[in-house]
């Protein structure tokens, strides 16, 4: 690397998770919420969901700092005490917003919401998930008004918010990050999977394979991870001779969605490659396919936009396109954080490059 002359700006620092456990045991700590003694490794662990070469690794931080000693075999003994008491406030409140319950939740999904809720009670945060289906309905500014009245909090996590529910949100300038991509000209501070690469990606893919008569399986409705894979694909093929592509909006019931399978499959210049958002609607797509008696990959081929534990048990294996669930929890928490301690996010609106899973679909 060359050395940057002295009057070069600094280097962007990356916040790490070693960085981030020293924070909550350093607030546990200041917050009284360990007296004398920390407890062991493993409920640390447990609780902070960290791995125990990240704990000791921010563990011996804080002891360098003198916020901890240990002797011998002993127990991490507290030395520095918890802050001055104050008239207690209650403590901060983190909000999630959510449409469904976690029940419905795809795995990585709720896999970061358990995340999330662990990090931050062990910071001294309370977690308060709400359901709201009103809110995401095409016209929320109603329901939306009524509840965020009712149900104060410091910070909000959002999920998978449409663009008028973005717009309302961005308006208001509520403390608020979405899980989700925001949409094209909606300033709020986001995290996703960046969905224009992977579907730029599969286009060239599916290009290269030889299909000329592809279709695109989304959802309706107005989200920006969809509009951004729209967007990747078209660019991917815009210049490439002889490719046809198709948009399926499906109302997300089966019916609705093998219905449209049935009318491009009957048709003429049926789709030979069917690239497919939500791991759910990709095991339909396959299934009515090979209902219809079509081989995958030999007389079409499937990818999925989006990876799911559950996606492993289908035969033929489907390639697909997917971050890591870890990554994407770390990134959400510390981005909640400092939306809930400073007012506003450094996080801005980052798309994490997925990897590509090859499968046997194409």
């Amino acid at each position: 690397m060359k050395n940057l002359p002295p009057s070069s700006p600094r280097l962007p620092q990356r916040h790490s998770l070693v960085t981030e456990t020293i924070e909550s045991l350093r607030e546990g700590i200041e917050k009284g919420h360990w007296q004398g003694f920390l407890p062991g490794e493993r409920e640390l662990c447990e609780s902070l969901q960290v791995s125990r070469r990240t704990l000791r690794a921010a563990l011996a931080e804080l002891q360098g700092q003198g916020w901890i000693e240990v002797s011998g075999r002993q127990r991490r003994r507290i030395t520095k005490a918890s802050g001055p008491v104050r008239k207690s406030r209650g403590p901060k409140v983190i909000g999630v917003l959510t449409s469904a319950s976690f029940l419905t939740m795809p795995p990585p999904v709720a896999y970061v919401m358990d995340t999330l809720r662990s990090r931050l009670t062990a910071a001294g945060y309370e977690v308060r998930i709400h359901v709201q289906p009103a809110c995401y309905s095409s016209s929320p500014a109603r329901a939306l008004e009524k509840f965020f009245a009712e149900h104060p909090a410091t910070a909000w996590l959002v999920l998978s918010a449409q663009v008028p529910m973005q717009r309302w949100l961005a308006e208001r300038r509520l403390p608020c990050f979405l899980m989700g991509s925001s949409a094209p000209g909606i300033a709020l501070p986001s995290l996703d999977t960046d969905f224009h690469a992977a579907c730029h990606h599969a286009g060239s893919l599916l290009w290269r394979k030889g299909h000329r008569r592809i279709a695109l399986v989304l959802p309706k409705g107005m989200y920006g991870g969809d509009i951004a894979s729209e967007e990747g694909l078209c660019d991917a093929l815009r210049n490439l001779p002889g490719v046809q592509l198709r948009v399926l909006r499906h109302d997300t019931t089966t019916a609705h969605l093998c219905a449209l399978l049935d009318q491009v499959i009957r048709g003429p210049e049926a789709p030979t490659a069917y690239l497919v958002a939500r791991a759910a609607h990709v095991v339909t797509v396959m299934m009515h396919l090979m209902r219809r008696g079509k081989r995958i990959p030999q007389d079409v081929a499937v990818l999925s936009r989006d990876n799911d534990p559950v996606l492993d048990a289908t035969s033929p294996l489907v390639g697909r396109y997917g971050v890591q669930a870890k990554q994407l929890a770390s990134r959400i928490v510390l981005a909640i954080r400092q939306l809930a301690e400073g007012g506003l996010s450094s996080t801005g609106s980052v798309r994490l490059m997925p990897a590509y899973i090859a499968g046997e679909s194409v």
